[in-house]
């Protein structure tokens, strides 16, 4: 971490921190952050769903909900970038404040609620993504809409034009009822409409859904059985928590989804117990609690074809990215792997 990163750390870590992040993004766009450039190697290089990646270090929807820093985070050292989630009329998201550190645990608590600018602004700023980055869209459902699964269609046949990828979102906490989407039927009916509108775009993308570590083991099985089936093009598991196991902070009860270090052991379980399921026929997406080089091998080793960062970038400087890519690369080569894909799921036994 470079000594002006430090220093804004210090200074973002005394604000709120929606201010902060916000102020973060500011200074992304202002140039203020130095910015290594792509991170990559022959280890690295790795190809997800037809995606091909620099490396697969890539940076979690959430960071950037409405696509203003695409620029410099395609210069940050990413393998690839998910920007939203998106809807599709604009919407405020949940009363301030919805954003909490939990210092202690090296982890955050959010309530956002999907707050962002809606789909047709958001595709417009997408329009004018800089070229070669991979970036990808969280799609979501407006809070008040009639029909949520509707939803995730429209925000998918206004904005995939524009990128590389899409993640249906149906596991945050912070939509009342939003996760009952990820039940059997509802799922179903929902992943053939984004499928349908999928069909519509002139180059089809690839469409992930991420699910919540909130699973019993019968409904995993139920995911695995309908990503499978519905032509789904892999699996980010996970989304935040509930639960509140464990945690130090002051904080710990406040409502929302838990994310950061807490998550790690529980979303890492449900990845590779999905990767037993898929038998490998997916490529899975392993985010939760990724905050070094280590922790990345280990989701690889558990299952996943590439991993993402949130909120390890509160704590670690948006560095972190860089650092992770090439620290990943030194254990590849400490083990013997000639790259990324060899490694998936070697380690997937001691986590099920």
């Amino acid at each position: 971490m470079s000594v002006i990163e430090t220093m804004g750390m210090a200074l973002m870590r005394r604000m709120d921190p929606e201010a902060a992040h916000g102020l973060a993004l500011k200074a992304l766009g202002m140039g203020l952050s130095p910015l290594p450039g792509s991170v990559t190697s022959d280890r690295l290089r790795t190809t997800v769903a037809g995606l091909d990646l620099p490396n697969p270090v890539g940076l979690a929807a959430g960071f950037d909900k409405n696509a203003t820093a695409l620029a410099p985070l395609a210069r940050a050292g990413f393998g690839f970038i998910e920007v939203g989630a998106a809807t599709p009329r604009p919407q405020p998201g949940n009363p301030k404040p919805r954003l909490f550190r939990l210092s202690e645990d090296r982890a955050a608590i959010n309530r956002f609620g999907f707050n962002n600018d809606g789909m047709e602004v958001i595709a417009a700023r997408l329009a004018t993504r800089p070229k070669g980055a991979i970036v990808g869209l969280n799609l979501g459902a407006n809070k008040d809409s009639d029909d949520r699964s509707a939803d995730f269609a429209h925000v998918l046949t206004c904005c995939g034009p524009h990128v590389d990828f899409a993640t249906v979102n149906v596991s945050s906490p912070n939509t009342e009822n939003l996760r009952d989407l990820q039940g059997k039927a509802a799922l179903e009916a929902l992943l053939a409409g984004v499928m349908e509108a999928r069909a519509g775009l002139a180059v089809p993308i690839p469409i992930f859904l991420k699910i919540a570590p909130d699973l019993d083991p019968s409904e995993i099985e139920d995911i695995a059985d309908v990503a499978l089936s519905s032509g789904l093009s892999g699996i980010i598991a996970t989304n935040t928590t509930k639960s509140r196991d464990g945690l130090q902070s002051a904080h710990r009860d406040e409502m929302g989804g838990l994310s950061g270090q807490p998550l790690f052991e529980m979303s890492t379980r449900v990845l590779a117990r999905l990767s037993q399921l898929t038998e490998g026929k997916l490529p899975l997406i392993g985010v939760g609690g990724v905050g070094s080089a280590e922790q990345a091998y280990q989701k690889i080793r558990a299952g996943a074809s590439a991993v993402q960062l949130y909120t390890a970038l509160v704590y670690g400087g948006l560095s972190l990215a860089a650092e992770i890519a090439r620290g990943l690369d030194e254990l590849l080569a400490r083990d013997g792997f000639a790259t990324v894909a060899e490694a998936v799921a070697t380690g997937r036994s001691d986590w099920i």
